[in-house]
């Protein structure tokens, strides 16, 4: 039996872990609307299969055989869409569906271009971004490339003008090469975020046209690329230039008057938006929520009013495909009964947070609460409720200072009460002597 148990063993472990790498994989579909784009941004293809546990499949956008579900489960973890000119897509996949696959958790890497189609802007429209017009570009009179063709379209997009989080855009990017459309985002959207904006010089119009209305996006408020994380943590992308992902913005070098050229930062900072919107970067979690009365280990089934508590939780990060202790030193927790009693932040010790506090005196149905949300990771919470009792009968004080006032009112009131008895029982009135004659 021991032979027959390890030769099966041998046999089927292999099969059993490839099930499982299979079942954790990233399933990422590419929809193309021009087969040239393997060739034009193979690049930016690569960088997609580099990823750890990446299944790529490339479709086009009119194969039929497009589906994201099938038996009503997600056949893709995430979607990169470089069709800006496709109106449509094959196989029932519409603006609407796709915005259903990310309300269901899966992420969204979408390019736009200087000619759009409705599909691109609806989904833009969905996720808070608002692109500009077909024909009309981001122009930079101050900031172009030396390359560029009279049109000062061909924009150099500092990287001090990307979104203040390494966990999104990486760190030390060169400048950014850009052609492409213009964005907002809806002000009425808190999940939009800004990642790389034009500099104040920059707007969107088009160029063969006067200016007679006030354009689109004008300055800082111009997007080049915008993103979203939705409060599943969903992650979704955009971009409005297609032409920024190609081998030829990759390799480039950016030329500017009176300097001298450098490599242009696309690829690091396309690399490392990949890694983001896939969940590659910026994840974290937590693995434990504890409580208990300082001192102590076991959680009570209830606290009683002022007494010592503790609460602790382990929280870790997705680090180059590990989880590592989280490092954040910004983390609150609150006790809530309606409204927070506590408020305090909690000490990291390599992943492992606490906080100690006084339970306040007063009783009813707390919690104890963690929601954690910065720009970049992934947000996290936890919420564990216990009651709090007052104290009971025996625990209280046999003297209270601030009660001897009363203490002494009701003393004098007895002792009042005892001298009038004591002069009411020992007094006799005097009989009155009758009058004699």
């Amino acid at each position: 039996l021991i032979h027959f148990y390890k030769r099966a063993t041998m046999r089927w472990l292999p099969v059993f872990l490839t099930l499982i790498s299979l079942a954790y994989c990233r399933k990422v579909l590419v929809v193309l609307d021009n087969p040239l784009i393997q060739e034009t941004h193979s690049m930016f293809l690569n960088q997609i299969k580099s990823i750890p546990g990446a299944s790529v499949t490339i479709k086009s956008a009119d194969d039929s055989s497009l589906a994201l579900k099938k038996y009503g489960e997600l056949l893709y973890t995430d979607i990169v869409l470089l069709a800006p000119t496709a109106e449509e897509l094959s196989g029932g996949m519409t603006a609407d569906t796709i915005v259903e696959f990310v309300d269901e958790g899966g992420n969204l890497f979408v390019a736009a271009g200087l000619e759009t189609g409705d599909l691109v802007r609806d989904i833009a429209s969905e996720v808070g971004v608002e692109l500009d017009e077909t024909g009309t570009t981001v122009i930079d009179h101050l900031n172009f490339d030396a390359k560029d063709n009279g049109l000062h379209n061909l924009v150099v997009a500092d990287s001090a003008n990307l979104i203040k989080s390494e966990k999104m855009v990486g760190k030390d990017n060169g400048p950014i090469l850009y052609r492409g459309l213009g964005m907002v985002t809806d002000p009425a959207n808190p999940l939009a975020l800004g990642i790389l904006t034009g500099s104040s010089s920059a707007y969107s119009h088009n160029p063969e046209e006067y200016i007679v209305d006030y354009p689109h996006a004008v300055g800082k408020n111009t997007l080049l690329i915008a993103g979203l994380q939705a409060r599943n943590n969903a992650r979704v992308l955009i971009t409005g230039s297609l032409e920024m992902l190609s081998d030829a913005f990759y390799t480039s070098q950016v030329e500017r008057a009176g300097q001298p050229s450098v490599a242009a930062g696309n690829s690091k900072l396309i690399g490392a938006l990949l890694a983001w919107t896939f969940h590659q970067a910026g994840v974290i979690r937590i693995e434990a929520v504890d409580h208990h009365l300082a001192g102590q280990k076991d959680t009570p089934a209830f606290y009683t009013i002022r007494e010592e508590c503790e609460f602790s939780l382990k929280m870790s990060e997705l680090v180059n495909g590990a989880w590592v202790p989280f490092k954040g030193e910004d983390v609150q927790m609150e006790f809530v009964r309606i409204d927070p009693f506590v408020r305090q932040k909690m000490v990291n010790k390599n992943g492992m947070l606490t906080a100690k506090f006084t339970i306040p005196d007063v009783y009813g149905v707390f919690k104890f609460k963690v929601d954690y949300a910065r720009v970049g990771l992934t947000r996290v919470s936890a919420s564990v409720q216990i009651p709090v009792h007052p104290l009971r009968h025996n625990q209280y004080e046999r003297f209270i200072q601030s009660a001897y006032p009363y203490y002494a009112s009701a003393g004098s009131m007895m002792l009042g009460v005892f001298v009038f008895s004591l002069v009411f029982l020992h007094f006799k009135e005097e009989v009155p002597r009758p009058k004699t004659e």
